[in-house]
């Protein structure tokens, strides 16, 4: 299997010292990200799009195999419709990652407000257009979009699944390892209940432990077997737990092939 993993962003000051060195200049932070890691989610393009000279100093910093996935900015998954310029705002912004061949596709992660309806299974097909000749993998909050006649939707209009790992509460989306594409994608976002609706905590406050990333070994065997790629990205950011989850994820599966191989 080509199993890409890494994490949700990877400019966080509380990861010096959980991560980085303590002394790291901040300007090498995804330098010293790329030691460790082959595929980086971008995240900060959902809040804004920085400038194209600061997207050309990403790309640079990063080695010619490296993946990148660009998360939508907010104005297309959240405030829809409210800028009608932002999806060429947005294309001309990932440019430089898209000129450099490592730009492996656009994330849009939609709200828990936006559910299965007509209308916006409409939008998401506008979506598709927007992005027609790149990968577009659709991440739902809302539990109303499992069902099959989504993904056979899905399937049909070459829209990547997201799978999420979250907490089990009422409304929210299971884990569970559908694949629409020849690319599965999985976000962990850790398990936090007791943050993820209140105010003022961190929901992405979590860490996995072990046996929990192990729960997922058999479920990765799956989505081989369905899809080409597999990409497995931790979004539990606080205090560097993404990368601990990620480095865990590839131990373990190193230690399967190895196993595998005896």
């Amino acid at each position: 299997m080509n199993i890409y993993i890494g994490t949700s962003g990877y400019y966080f000051h509380d990861w010096k010292g959980p991560f980085y060195p303590e002394t790291l200049p901040n300007r090498e932070m995804l330098l010293f990200y790329c030691q460790y890691f082959d595929t980086l989610e971008l995240n900060v393009t959902h809040y804004r799009l920085p400038s194209i000279r600061t997207m050309e100093g990403i790309v640079s910093k990063t080695p010619p195999e490296f993946n990148f996935w660009i998360k939508a900015h907010q104005d297309i998954t959240h405030n829809r419709g409210k800028n009608p310029d932002v999806y060429g705002q947005f294309r001309e912004c990932i440019r430089p990652a898209g000129e450099s061949g490592k730009l492996r596709g656009v994330l849009a992660q939609f709200p828990f407000s936006f559910k299965a309806t007509r209308e916006n299974a409409s939008y998401l097909l506008n979506v598709r257009r927007q992005f027609e000749d790149l990968d577009l993998a659709v991440e739902f909050r809302h539990n109303s979009w499992i069902k099959p006649e989504v993904f056979d939707f899905l399937k049909n209009n070459n829209i990547i699944y997201c799978i999420p790992d979250e907490p089990d509460l009422p409304g929210l989306v299971p884990p569970d390892p559908h694949v629409t594409s020849e690319i599965a994608y999985v976000r962990f976002h850790g398990r936090n209940k007791r943050d993820w609706w209140g105010e003022g905590g961190d929901r992405y406050n979590y860490e996995y432990s072990e046996d929990e990333l192990k729960e997922w070994l058999e479920k990765i065997n799956g989505l081989g077997t369905a899809a080409r790629v597999i990409y497995l990205l931790f979004n539990n950011c606080h205090l560097g737990q993404a990368v601990r989850n990620a480095l865990t994820m590839q131990q373990l599966l190193l230690s399967q092939i190895s196993g595998e191989g005896e």
